[in-house]
């Protein structure tokens, strides 16, 4: 069991100088991971097979691709994909969210 770290960290300065596309586990609670994503471009098309991903966009603007329609976020906007939906992410400009899911 992975135990809660008891550590202030500050999403804005953790990627304030990311320019190129990363996405790092920002923290942990339970049997999920808060992961934090910087993209400016395009994601490769994927899913996710045994868990639901919920996004939240603090800067910029998140493009979500599905089979048939895209779904915006601007900052403050929450979205979750279910599980087995295929899915790319994308922006035009440097967009930074967070991704709720389950571990590994």
């Amino acid at each position: 069991m992975v135990h809660a770290q008891r550590k202030k960290i500050n999403l804005f300065e953790a990627t304030k100088n990311i320019r190129e596309y990363t996405n790092f586990v920002v923290n942990e609670v339970n049997d999920h991971v808060l992961r934090a994503a910087v993209i400016d471009g395009e994601f490769h098309w994927h899913k996710h097979e045994d868990t639901d991903e919920m996004f939240l966009v603090i800067e910029g603007v998140l493009f979500i691709d599905l089979d048939e329609e895209t779904v915006t976020l601007h900052p403050g906007d929450v979205y979750t994909i279910p599980r087995n939906v295929m899915h790319r992410t994308r922006s035009r400009g440097r967009t930074v969210n967070l991704c709720f899911e389950k571990g590994e």
